[in-house]
């Protein structure tokens, strides 16, 4: 049936004037965003935190100085703090904008970690870095933040646990395999270790460094800007990742939202805008170890004095937070460290390293750091269950949410929404999400060969000229004229033609009259924006597969191949870790030492190897055991005397006897038992009720309950702990 003409037109006329406001508004957003930009950089020490903030130290104020603070965080009035429990210690990335989205609402990794009772800081940085700073001084300033971190939390029952979001996760890698002694566990965030990694038909972005020629750029664009990098063209590069959202989506959203989405987006542009610098030093370092020459994974990295930097030595846990839908770090980049490596879980477990992993199905890159579902699902889980990651056994693992109502038993042992449960995982699962062939790293590495060609002919035929030339107050207008800060001036308060603004908006708001939401136009509106996103959506895809093709081909092609070095008969991958001699021969001691030790021990060290033999066989481990554990660690005598590290010792000697040999390991098992019948029943009260914290055993774990009741002389089966209870025995001695 035809629409009366007057309502088309009524349709139409409320079309025209909610459209008009709308305009007026998003103006007036847009001039509330360039004043909210002046004002956040006229600041010293600009940031988006939500908390106030105490200065621990200032490391201009260091012996090699840079631009980096450690402020504690002061928690909210009426937020309990727990002094016993590990430290947090947000590092925020230095990738072009500025400090503070770890913790910029109560819903953030900040937010979480306080709320679960742990002290937090905050480790984040001035806009302009320190004349001569590099990335090695930056690490030993976070070193000195560390150790202050330690010396003011003396009662904590372990190392700080550190989150290193985005680009300051490999920065905390590169200090924990120089200091390992003064990390808890470590949680990745969006951190990107393996540059070259992805997957065929997506991750256009790393082929950006191949395409341009190398570094070369990078050290140009240090040079007219007299020794400075311009962080805002991180953001453009990260801009340029999605036109659809630069160009269009984001600007519309504010503009079909207008009435409810200003708080939100000044709340977001507010950091987004936060350009900072880097010294020419540090982004040259970057660019050439890590994004072209994806060195860190490989070891070739080296400290000033020569120390190589090997991420095997990091003996903390490693949480590594990614997700599918992060085209900035997807999985691979994130993950493929792994396999750059080690050769197998067991060469994981005989470096004593633990690495849990968790894949998100679509969040994009910001969401891992700003989304509010991921901080009080993952983040969250992550923070309430710290030590329970930090006592894992030695491997590789996936965590695994699911909803606390699904929890039939214990759930009084859940201390969030979800329970976390990390299942053991093999090398094969991480190759299985995609990745290199060996013709794809022989790409790469012609394009890292071709970067360093380029940077060395740059400097010896461009750049003195260049720096002849560069001075400082031109490289401070060249800030000033980059796009990304113009568009701040155009619609700022200082633009003439927008004086009109004020009272049309005041005159907007008084008459405010939002079309309805089945008006005709609107529909329109809202398809022609679908059509426009799709339109830029397609001309992306294009271009990324343009930019795949060539790269393929231009650093395919055998003869620059060979012209650069590339052996292509090679079987080798051209970027892979050395093996060492000296930790085969210190791996062959420890398994003697274990082995002499199987028969050494009591009642204590005979529960946890029953316990680890028990839980092996169901290869994953859950947070409700570990919160038995911890409930009954309070109670026994012995066992309360001993510190989470010392238990979590214990543990893993325990573990890597089962794993050498398992025979002995249960052979000598009663021998470490105490004689009285009563004590022997009790401890193994004690494993059935954390063995079964989690649900029922069946199949070869119940099995092996069985197995270990017998290593306990114990005749008939105890009764089972009643569903959805934990029974806390409070006879044991141990």
């Amino acid at each position: 049936m035809a629409k009366d003409p007057t309502d088309a037109f009524a349709d139409a006329l409320a079309y025209a004037t909610d459209a008009g406001q709308r305009l007026v508004l998003m103006l007036d957003a847009l001039r509330q965003r360039a004043i909210q930009y002046e004002e956040h950089v006229s600041q010293p020490a600009p940031h988006v935190l939500d908390y106030e903030a105490e200065l621990i130290c200032d490391g201009r104020g260091l012996p090699k100085p840079v631009n980096y603070v450690l402020v504690r965080i002061v928690p909210p009035q009426g937020m309990l703090i727990d002094p016993t429990r590990r430290p947090f210690v947000v590092v925020d990335p230095r990738a072009g904008h500025g400090p503070g989205i770890g913790g910029f609402k109560a819903d953030s990794e900040i937010g979480v970690a306080m709320k679960a009772g742990h002290p937090c800081y905050f480790v984040g940085f001035l806009p302009d870095a320190v004349a001569g700073q590099t990335i090695e001084h930056v690490a030993l300033a976070e070193a000195t933040f560390l150790e202050m971190v330690i010396a003011r939390h003396p009662e904590a029952d372990g190392k700080p646990c550190v989150i290193g979001n985005c680009q300051a996760g490999w920065a905390v890698m590169i200090l924990a395999a120089l200091r390992p002694e003064l990390f808890g566990p470590i949680i990745l965030a969006g951190s990107p270790l393996s540059y070259w990694a992805g997957v065929k038909g997506q991750n256009p972005m790393r082929y950006t460094g191949g395409l341009l020629g190398g570094s070369w750029l990078t050290a140009l664009t240090s040079d007219l800007g007299a020794g400075t990098f311009d962080g805002a063209w991180l953001v453009q590069n990260f801009e340029n990742q999605n036109p659809a959202n630069t160009l269009w989506s984001k600007q519309y959203n504010l503009y079909s939202k207008i009435d409810t989405e200003l708080e939100r987006y000044l709340g977001f542009e507010k950091w987004w805008g936060g350009h900072v610098t880097l010294n020419a030093e540090e982004i040259q370092f970057i660019v050439d170890e890590l994004f072209i020459g994806n060195r860190l994974a490989c070891g070739e990295i080296r400290a000033s004095d020569g120390t190589a930097i090997d991420l095997r030595n990091i003996r903390s846990p490693i949480v590594v937070f990614c997700s599918k839908g992060d085209n900035i770090t997807p999985p691979q980049q994130a993950l493929d460290w792994i396999l750059d490596l080690y050769g197998s879980v067991d060469e994981i477990r005989s470096y004593g390293q633990t690495i849990v992993y968790a894949i998100h199905d679509k969040i994009g890159h910001l969401g891992i750091f700003v989304s509010a579902g991921v901080a009080r699902k993952e983040h969250d889980e992550f923070a309430s269950n710290i030590d329970f990651i930090d006592v894992l056994p030695p491997g590789l693992y996936e965590a695994v949410f699911e909803p606390k109502a699904g929890a039939d038993a214990n759930p009084d042992l859940v201390t969030g929404e979800w329970v976390m449960r990390c299942e053991a995982r093999t090398l094969d699962d991480i190759r299985a999400l995609g990745g290199n062939d060996l013709d794809d790293e022989r790409r790469f590495a012609t394009a890292a060969r071709v970067s360093e060609i380029n940077l060395s002919l740059y400097r010896a035929l461009v750049q003195p000229w260049i720096k002849a030339t560069a001075n400082p107050v031109v490289a401070k207008a060249m800030q000033a004229m980059h796009p990304l800060r113009l568009q701040y001036e155009m619609f700022g308060p200082k633009n003439p033609f927008l004086s009109w603004l004020d009272a049309a908006v005041s005159g907007v708001r008084q008459k405010r009259q939002p079309v309805a939401g089945d008006n005709v136009f609107l529909n329109a509106q809202e398809a022609a924006s679908a059509q426009i996103v799709n339109a830029l959506d397609n001309w992306r895809q294009l271009v990324e597969q343009m930019s795949e093709q060539a790269f393929r081909s231009i650093y395919g092609a055998p003869l620059l191949q060979s012209a650069v070095g590339i052996d292509t008969s090679s079987e080798r991958r051209p970027r892979s870790a050395p093996k060492s001699r000296l930790h085969a021969e210190l791996l062959a001691k420890r398994i003697d030492e274990l082995r002499a030790g199987m028969a050494a021990g009591g009642v204590l060290h005979a529960s946890v190897r029953a316990l680890l033999y028990v839980g092996m066989a169901r290869e994953s481990a859950d947070e409700r055991s570990f919160e038995a554990i911890r409930r009954l660690r309070e109670q026994g005598d012995s066992a309360r005397r001993l510190t989470l590290s010392e238990f979590k010792s214990l543990a893993r000697e325990q573990f890597f006897m089962l794993l050498i040999d398992q025979e002995e390991a249960l052979r000598t098992l009663p021998g470490l038992l105490p004689p009285d019948q009563e004590e022997r029943t009790a401890a193994f009260e004690l494993v059935q009720q954390v063995a079964t914290a989690r649900g029922p055993l069946s199949g070869d774990p119940a099995g092996r309950l069985d197995e270990i009741r017998r290593l306990f002389e114990l005749a008939a089966p105890v009764g089972s702990n009643p569903p959805g209870k934990l029974r806390i025995v409070t006879r044991q001695r141990a």
